[in-house]
């Protein structure tokens, strides 16, 4: 019985304790304490045994063995899905943390781009040419768009050709 809790040993403590439930029945309690304070409490699941002194004796041996092998499979997956839980925080914090920046360097750059350059007018303007402005404003013939994308036809100017606008 104790060569079989040996590896169960190695790394915590283990509470024994037997009871005579009546004159031919026994219980036995192995209890695995916690290791760590941050450990998963399935680690401390006890192991109850009932039964008489001979089968106890007899089986008590084989079920412990079973039993610690259990325990330290379940040790070993819950300390692998712990890593990998935390390598992928670990990287989901590193993706987040490079889209930030990426979204930083973009809002940065984004204004220096945004003010596009207007080019200087000739200081000679005829009288009867719009201003680059006056342009601007009205588009030619045809190619304005309407509502909801349809070309819609421009109506006749009311200013008259050339001179001053105002």
């Amino acid at each position: 019985m104790f060569t079989e809790l040996m590896p169960l040993l190695a790394g915590r403590t283990v509470l024994i304790t037997v009871a005579k439930l009546d004159d031919k029945t026994l219980r036995v309690n192995i209890v695995p304490a916690q290791a760590k304070a941050d450990e998963s409490p399935a680690l401390t699941t006890p192991l109850t045994y009932t039964g008489s002194s001979e089968e106890l004796d007899a089986e008590l041996g084989k079920h412990l063995a079973t039993y610690v092998q259990v325990h330290q499979q379940a040790a070993s997956t819950l300390a692998e899905a712990k890593a990998i839980i935390e390598a992928a925080a670990k990287a989901a914090q590193e993706e987040a943390r490079r889209k930030a920046e990426e979204r930083k360097k973009a809002a940065q750059k984004a204004p220096d781009k945004s003010v596009p350059a207007v080019p200087a007018e000739p200081a000679s303007a005829s009288v009867g040419t719009a201003t680059s402005t006056e342009a601007a404003s009205t588009p030619a013939s045809g190619s304005a768009l309407g509502l909801f994308g349809t070309n819609a036809p421009e109506p006749a100017s009311t200013q008259p050709k050339g001179g001053l606008a105002l």
